[in-house]
């Protein structure tokens, strides 16, 4: 069964860059398909969609964020990245990294989520 664990700085300084790994774990061959989706849900606010890493490695970014927002992989590690740069104390909340059948740009459409890491931009 696949395990996600999201690990990362849980305080970021406004203007800095906000990095995150997600560690997958439960299988081989864990990149040879589905879609791998980081998320987050600001104080207040519903679940957004970040953007993600298709199996063959192309990415994709919600239009908002895609000038800040970096994903990437390992695949000798089973590892993604979310780089998010330039942050301000809008980009603070819960973030996700969650796996889906295929391409999501919802939250309904993910199958299997991390716990979630707490991310605070504040000096």
């Amino acid at each position: 069964q696949v395990q996600l664990v999201e690990s990362g700085a849980g305080v970021v300084g406004p203007s800095q860059t906000l990095t995150l790994t997600c560690s997958v774990s439960g299988g081989a061959f864990i990149f040879v398909s589905g879609y791998w989706g980081w998320l987050r849900q600001p104080p207040g606010e519903d679940v957004e969609w970040i953007g993600g890493i298709r199996f063959d490695g192309d990415t994709d970014y919600s239009p908002p964020l895609r000038s800040r927002t970096t994903i990437s992989r390992d695949t000798t590690k089973n590892q993604i990245f979310l780089h998010l740069r330039s942050v301000t104390p809008q980009d603070t909340g819960v973030y996700y990294c969650a796996r889906a059948p295929g391409l999501r740009t919802v939250p309904d459409g993910y199958d299997v989520w991390g716990q979630g890491i707490q991310v605070t931009v504040s000096s």
